[in-house]
C-alpha cells in the first residue's frame, strides 16, 4: 500500500479502513515511512480527525507494534495502575502520585514521554536524577515495580515503538493538538503495559493543548471511550492548566520542588490538590477503597507519614539512582550560572496568566526541544513563580529566572512580563478539577 494514498485519502476527509492504519502504523516501525510522509500524514489527521472506529483501530495496532507487557507471574498483591496527564506547564504531578499509590497498596508501572511542544516531559525531569535509568532493561524494570511499588520510566524499544516514532515528529511539526493522535498516543502505551485501570488528567486552559473546557471534555470522552472499549477500566478528571501547576518550571527545579513536597517540607496547595483527586479516582477504580472520600484520607495519611517519600526513595535506588535522594543534604543536581529576578511591572495582583507563553519561555531558555534532535539544559527554568492572586511589586518578582546566560535570561522577563497580566484587584480562585468522566468510585 502506497504511503501517499493512505495520506491523500485521509487528507481528502475519507475514513481509512482498519487495513490502511495498520499498514501506517507498519510504515512508522519498519522506518518504510520517511519523516515527511508521517508529518504529512500527522497533519492531515490534524485537519481531518478521525472518526471513533478509526481512534480504535489506531490505538490498538500502534499497541501491537511491539511487545505486552504481563505482570500476573510476578503475582503481586494489588492492582496495576496508572495515570496518564495531556501536558501542562510545571506538571510533576507523576513524582508524586506514582509512589503515594503505591504506598497505598497499588502498582504503578508507569510509562511516560519527554517534553511535547510548550509542555514539560516526566523522562526529562528524571533525566537530571543522576544514575536513574529511564530506560532499564525489562527485569529490572519489573523488578522496581515490585519492590518500590511504582517505576517511571520511558518506552522500552518493544513498547509500542510505532507511538515513540510518532510522538517525537509531532512535536516539531505542530500536530500535537489532534485528539485522535493524543488519543493513540496515550492508550498504546498504557495498553502495552498491561494495566488493570487507568485515570487521565486532562488539563484545560492557557496553558493546555486543549484550550477550551470543550475541547478537554471532547478528549477526555475520546480517551476514556476508546480505553474502556479496549478493555482497560478508565476515568477522567478535567483540571485547570491557567496558571503554573506548583511554583517551578525546569526540569532539576521541579525534581527539587517534588523532592520538597514529599517531605513535606513544601506543598503547593493546587498542587496538592489535583495529586489527591488523582490518588483517590486511582484508589477506587483499583477497588483498594470503597469510596473517593476514604481514597483521599488514605492518600493524604501516606504523604504525611512519609511512606510515599520512602517509595520514591527506593524506586530512584532500584532504578540506578542515589541512595539518599531524599536527604535535604543531598543535592545532586546541577545548577543554572544565572539566577535573575523577573520584576512585576507594577503594584497589584495576578489577575491572568497566559500559561502556554510561560512554557514557551522555558523552551527558550533550553529547557526543550526545537527540533527532534535538541539536547535540553536541565539546569534552567523558573522558580518562586507567582501564582493567581498573588500580590507583585517591587518587593516581590513574578519569578526567578535559572538561565544559562544573562542574555536568555533577559529574553526570558521580558517573555514572562507579557505573559503575565496584573490588576489592581484580587481575581476569584478558580477550582482545580473542573470536571469528571466515568468516575472510577464504588456505589456506596
Amino acid at each position: 500500500m502506497l504511503p501517499q494514498e493512505v495520506i491523500r485519502r485521509k487528507r481528502d476527509g475519507g475514513t481509512l479502513s482498519q487495513e490502511e492504519i495498520q499498514a501506517f502504523v507498519r510504515g512508522l516501525t519498519d522506518a518504510s515511512f520517511t519523516e515527511g510522509q508521517i508529518a504529512a500524514f500527522a497533519m492531515a489527521v490534524f485537519f481531518q480527525g478521525m472518526t471513533m472506529e478509526e481512534r480504535i483501530a489506531l490505538t490498538s495496532a500502534m499497541t501491537r507494534s511491539g511487545s505486552v507487557l504481563e505482570w500476573t507471574d510476578l503475582d503481586l498483591p494489588g492492582p496495576i495502575l496508572d495515570k496518564h496527564s495531556t501536558g501542562g506547564v510545571g506538571d510533576k504531578v507523576s513524582l508524586m502520585l506514582a509512589p503515594i499509590v503505591a504506598a497505598c497498596g497499588g502498582f504503578v508501572p508507569m510509562i511516560s514521554g519527554r517534553g511535547l511542544g510548550h509542555t514539560g516531559g516526566t523522562l526529562d525531569k528524571l533525566d537530571t536524577i543522576p544514575g536513574y535509568r529511564t530506560a532499564p532493561e525489562p527485569d529490572l524494570f519489573r523488578r522496581a515495580v515490585s519492590e518500590a511499588g511504582c517505576a517511571i520510566i520511558g518506552q522500552t524499544e518493544d513498547l509500542a515503538p510505532a507511538d515513540r516514532r510518532l510522538y517525537a515528529i509531532r512535536d516539531v511539526t505542530a500536530t500535537v493538538e489532534s485528539i485522535p493522535l493524543i488519543t493513540a498516543s496515550i492508550l498504546s502505551k498504557k495498553l502495552a503495559a498491561g494495566l488493570q485501570g487507568l485515570v487521565m488528567d486532562v488539563k484545560t486552559g492557557s496553558g493546555a493543548f486543549a484550550a477550551t473546557l470543550e475541547m478537554a471534555r471532547e478528549l477526555a470522552e475520546s480517551i476514556v471511550a476508546v480505553a474502556n472499549g479496549a478493555g482497560l477500566p478508565t476515568s477522567a478528571l478535567i483540571t485547570d492548566m491557567n496558571q503554573v501547576l506548583g511554583s517551578t518550571v525546569g526540569n532539576a527545579l521541579e525534581v527539587k520542588e517534588s523532592l520538597a513536597y514529599l517531605r513535606g517540607e513544601d506543598v503547593d496547595p493546587r498542587l496538592h490538590d489535583v495529586v489527591m483527586n488523582l490518588a483517590a479516582e486511582m484508589l477506587c477504580l483499583g477497588g483498594l477503597s470503597e469510596s473517593i472520600e476514604e481514597a483521599r484520607t488514605r492518600a493524604e495519611r501516606a504523604h504525611a507519614d512519609g511512606s510515599a517519600a520512602e517509595r520514591f526513595a527506593r524506586m530512584v535506588a532500584v532504578l540506578g539512582g542515589p541512595t539518599d535522594i531524599l536527604s535535604a543534604s543531598a543535592n545532586p543536581f546541577l545548577k543554572a550560572p544565572v539566577v535573575l529576578p523577573c520584576p512585576a511591572p507594577r503594584e497589584g495582583y495576578i489577575s491572568a496568566v497566559e500559561t502556554r507563553k510561560v512554557g514557551v519561555a522555558v523552551v527558550e531558555l533550553g529547557g526543550g526541544r526545537k527540533a527532534v534532535t535538541d539536547s535540553i539544559d536541565p539546569t534552567v527554568g523558573l522558580t518562586d513563580v507567582c501564582a493567581l492572586g498573588a500580590p507583585v511589586g517591587a518587593e516581590r518578582p513574578l519569578a526567578l529566572i535559572h538561565a544559562a546566560t544573562r542574555e536568555s535570561a533577559e529574553r526570558a522577563v521580558a517573555a514572562l512580563q507579557n505573559a503575565i497580566e496584573i490588576g489592581d484587584e484580587k481575581p476569584a480562585q478558580r477550582p482545580i478539577v473542573l470536571g469528571r468522566l466515568g468516575r472510577a468510585s464504588k456505589p456506596t
